[in-house]
């Protein structure tokens, strides 16, 4: 028994926020059934890469959902809806707000006909304020959010995440949102509706930047890989390429100086971190004239036997075999469907005792391709309903 077992989610999301909440949900034991355009379905079935004209981008992130083709607009599909929204635990969507209230199916609706449905909506800026009804897409809420005015290097132009944290923390925080929902249920037998905005989940997950502005009233920039408030914690030049040190507070420093030969660790300029902030150019360059001298590999056997927190900056190609990460069965295979094209997929990052761990995932549904069970299923428990 997973922990969701006996969940059912109604997906009519699209691209990432949302799905990648209901992949998290479904990874936990949920029943997830994606509800699509009829024609095209999830925009990311078009994204590439591809293999066999199927997109690696869509698999990844549906692997064992379940899919239906609804047009919401036709009366026949709407009926069809219905039913799934009378047997349906969550809906969640990332229409822009209003839209699905336009189509009948806005939360005093849905609380009126389904009392403990949950709704669970994600979108650009949520679903008040002035700028509500506004498109947004991961970037122009790295832009509007701060993360890009502190990505990057100093005096460099703004730097876009490399991962699409504005729609994946959103997902995470409806994950979240929806996993209280649910318990709320248990105790009081309604739904609720979740409301996250990418936007408000962009300046949730920046600590750092918001005491440093809101207590000195001036706006941090970007500092490369360095920590703005913890020193040393970067990247430094070694013979060959990059080493991660991280040193977190000052004995982890002293450890440090003891290893690289460095008699600074009662220095008044680099003693307390405070300080080392003040002088952390100059730090860095007494680091790197140390660590210029031998390899990456060198570096990182030798901090790692002293216990000191780093790594070397891996690719996607390297950590895709990163042998802690196959350990972790966070690399896995996506079964082939009929034949067709086999992806790969990361695991699942939360490892409960109760949840046994996969060693593969299923495949991601075809489009409309679980049409027939779907209405089994509800044919089914109308019977059964009945009986």
């Amino acid at each position: 028994m997973a922990p969701l077992d006996g969940i059912t989610i109604l997906d009519l999301t699209h691209v990432l926020a949302g799905p990648f909440a209901t992949h998290t949900l479904q990874d936990l034991g949920a029943r997830v059934i994606k509800v699509e355009r009829p024609g095209t379905g999830d925009d990311t079935r078009a994204f590439p890469p591809f293999v066999q004209g199927e997109s690696a981008y869509f698999a990844v992130l549906n692997a064992g959902k379940q899919s239906i083709a609804l047009d919401l607009k036709d009366a026949a599909d709407r009926a069809i809806l219905d039913r799934l929204l009378a047997r349906a635990d969550v809906l969640v969507e990332n229409y822009r707000p209003g839209v699905l209230a336009r189509l009948g199916y806005g939360w005093d609706v849905l609380q009126a006909r389904h009392p403990g449905l949950i709704l669970a909506s994600v979108s650009g800026f949520g679903q008040t304020g002035p700028d509500a009804a506004k498109p947004a897409y991961d970037m122009v809420v790295q832009a509007r959010g701060g993360v890009m005015s502190i990505t990057g290097e100093t005096g460099g132009p703004p730097v876009r995440v490399g991962a699409s944290i504005g729609d994946i923390v959103a997902g995470m925080f409806l994950t979240q949102g929806i996993l209280a929902a649910l318990y709320d249920r248990t105790r009081t037998g309604l739904g609720a509706w979740v409301d996250v905005a990418m936007l408000d989940a962009q300046l949730a997950i920046q600590e750092h930047a918001v005491a440093l502005a809101s207590v000195t009233g001036v706006a941090p920039g970007p500092t490369g890989a360095r920590h703005p408030t913890i020193t040393p914690f970067a990247t430094f030049r070694a013979a060959d390429g990059f080493v991660v040190i991280a040193a977190g507070n000052d004995a982890i420093f002293s450890r440090l100086c003891a290893v690289l030969g460095l008699a600074i660790a009662a220095d008044p300029r680099f003693a307390t971190n405070a300080a080392r902030c003040d002088n952390n150019a100059l730090l860095k360059r007494l680091i790197e004239a140390v660590t210029l001298g031998e390899t990456v590999a060198h570096w990182i056997a030798v901090l790692e036997a002293a216990g000191l927190p780093t790594a070397r900056v891996q690719d996607m190609v390297e950590v895709l075999r990163d042998p802690q990460l196959l350990a972790r069965n966070m690399v896995l295979p996506i079964t082939a469907r009929d034949g067709g094209p086999a992806f790969t997929a990361t695991g699942n990052p939360v490892k409960l005792s109760s949840l046994p761990e996969r060693d593969n995932r299923p495949p991601a549904p075809a489009l409309d391709g679980d049409r027939g069970a779907i209405l089994s299923w509800l044919d089914q428990a109308q019977a059964k309903a009945g009986s």
